[in-house]
């Protein structure tokens, strides 16, 4: 036996915040035929989630996004701006909101000063892991 799950629609709200943008841009793309629009059983406004998915592949390609064009190798990559920096003489740890997500790095003091890393600097966290989890809603 197969389980096939139904692709849910998803509100603008929700999509905003899976893609770290604003309802306004969602509904803005929905709009310049970025995606189909579609509505809940509601009658809210909404996006496919299958529509949503291919929106943040684009999104996270960054096509069109010009800070994206000295991206390396590394797939998982997270522009964001410093929110926190605390530092000792030998280690520090920084934190960046990269959309509705914090990232935080321990690097060394020394790299903090080189890269000129301060609250309020934007800066691409790159993450690589050899283990990742994945949860689902309810």
């Amino acid at each position: 036996m197969r389980y096939v799950a139904s692709v849910p629609a998803y509100r603008y709200t929700e999509a905003a915040d899976l893609l770290g943008v604003s309802d306004d841009t969602i509904r803005r793309w929905g709009d310049q035929g970025r995606f189909t629009p579609t509505r809940t059983a509601s009658g809210a406004a909404a996006i496919d989630g299958a529509d949503l998915a291919a929106l943040a592949v684009e999104l996270a390609d960054g096509a069109d996004d010009p800070a994206r064009a000295h991206a390396r190798s590394a797939r998982n990559q997270f522009r964001g701006i410093v929110t926190r920096v605390v530092a000792d003489t030998v280690m520090a740890q920084v934190e960046l909101c990269c959309g509705p997500f914090r990232v935080v790095s321990l690097i060394s003091t020394e790299a903090v000063r080189d890269l000129g890393l301060e609250v309020g600097v934007v800066a691409v966290a790159g993450v690589k892991s050899t283990n990742v989890t994945l949860e689902v809603g309810p």
